[in-house]
C-alpha cells in the first residue's frame, strides 16, 4: 500500500483504513486468480454472549467478508467449562481450512476459566491476535518478521507511520501495561528504534512523562484521563481507550470516549485519533491482514508469520 498520510480530521483516518480494507480486497483476488481454491479461513471463538463482544466479533465478520476471508463464529455459552473450551481450540487447530484462530475476550462463562491457559492452547501459527506466549516472546525479543503482532498495537503503527512520523529516536510513552495493547505497544515502539517509557497506575508523574512524548499511545481504560494541556506541541496522539460517561443529549444516556480529553488535546496534538473511529477500524484492518498473511505463506510455503505493519524492515 502506498503511503497516504493522514490528517487530524476523523475522516482521514477512515480513509486510510478503508484503503487497507481495498487492498487486501485486491490480494484475495488476485490470490484466488493463481491458487485454485484459495480461500483465507478465519474462526472467532466466543464464550458467553457479552454485547459489547457482539458488537466487535460483528465488525471482524463484516470486515472478512467484504475482503473475501471465510469466517466464522464460534460461540459457546456461558455455562462452557475451560476444558470445552480447550476442546473446541484443538479442534481448530487441527482443522487444515482455518488459517487463524481469534479467542474474543473476555471469556464470559460462569465456570472458572484460566485466559492465559486459553490464549496459548491456540497452536502459534494460527494465533492472529498475537496473545500466545511464543508469539508475544517472539515480539518482545524483537524476532518481529518471525510472529503474529497483537492488531491493535499493529494498527497503532500503522496510523502512526501514515501520519509521515518516524517513530525512530523519538521520546514515546505508552499508558497502560495490558498484554493485549500496553505491553506489545512497548516492543514494538522499541524495536522501531524509538526511546519507550511505559507508564502505568503506579506512575507518580504521568503529566511530566506525558509531556515528554513526541508520540504517546494511551490504552489505561480510564476515560478522558490524558488532557490537552499535559501534551507536548505538535505530538502524534493515539487514542486506544473505550469508555461510555453519561449523556442525557444521547438516547442511550450515554456516550462512548477515550482516554484522551478529545477537545482539549485535538489543540495541541499534531494527530490525534478520535474515538469512536479511529484506532478501533484499524485494529480490525491488521487482523484482517495477518488472517491473509498466514493463508498465503500455508499456500506458497513460506513463513508462516510474515511481516505486518508493525515490523522495521517493511518495504
Amino acid at each position: 500500500m502506498g503511503d497516504v498520510t493522514v490528517t487530524k480530521s476523523p475522516d482521514g483516518v477512515w480513509c486510510l483504513c478503508r484503503l487497507v480494507r481495498e487492498r487486501l480486497k485486491a490480494e484475495v483476488e488476485e490470490m484466488k486468480s493463481q491458487f485454485s481454491g484459495f480461500r483465507p479461513g478465519l474462526v472467532v471463538l466466543q464464550v458467553g454472549d457479552r454485547d459489547d463482544s457482539n458488537l466487535y466479533i460483528s465488525s471482524k465478520l463484516k470486515a472478512a467478508a467484504e475482503i473475501g476471508i471465510d469466517a466464522k463464529h464460534l460461540r459457546l455459552p456461558n455455562t462452557t467449562t475451560q476444558d470445552e473450551v480447550l476442546q473446541s481450540i484443538l479442534s481448530v487447530n487441527q482443522n487444515l481450512s482455518v488459517h487463524g484462530l481469534i479467542v474474543q475476550l473476555p471469556l464470559d462463562s460462569v465456570s472458572s476459566i484460566d485466559t492465559e491457559l486459553i490464549t496459548n492452547a491456540v497452536c502459534p501459527e494460527k494465533d492472529v491476535d498475537g496473545l500466545s506466549c511464543m508469539n508475544a516472546g517472539k515480539l518482545s525479543r524483537g524476532d518481529l518478521s518471525d510472529c503474529f503482532i497483537p492488531c491493535t498495537p499493529n494498527g497503532c503503527m500503522e496510523l502512526i507511520r501514515q501520519t509521515g512520523v518516524s517513530v525512530a529516536g523519538k521520546h514515546a510513552v505508552v499508558i497502560g501495561r495490558s498484554k493485549i495493547v500496553g505491553a506489545p505497544m512497548h516492543d514494538l515502539l522499541l524495536w522501531n528504534h524509538a526511546t519507550v517509557t511505559t507508564c502505568h497506575s503506579k506512575t507518580l508523574d504521568l503529566p511530566e512523562q506525558v509531556g515528554r512524548a513526541d508520540v504517546l499511545v494511551v490504552g489505561a481504560g480510564r476515560a478522558e484521563m490524558v488532557r490537552g494541556e499535559w501534551l507536548k506541541e505538535g505530538a502524534v496522539v493515539i487514542d486506544c481507550g473505550i469508555n461510555h460517561i453519561p449523556d442525557e443529549t444521547k438516547l442511550s444516556g450515554k456516550r462512548v470516549v477515550g482516554d484522551v480529553h478529545y477537545a482539549s488535546a485535538n489543540q495541541r496534538a499534531g494527530f490525534i485519533t478520535p474515538v469512536p473511529g479511529g484506532v478501533g477500524p484499524m485494529t480490525v484492518a491488521m487482523l484482517m491482514e495477518s488472517a491473509l498473511r498466514v493463508t498465503l505463506c500455508s499456500l506458497t510455503g513460506g513463513r508462516r508469520h510474515g511481516n505486518s505493519s508493525g515490523v522495521v524492515n517493511r518495504k
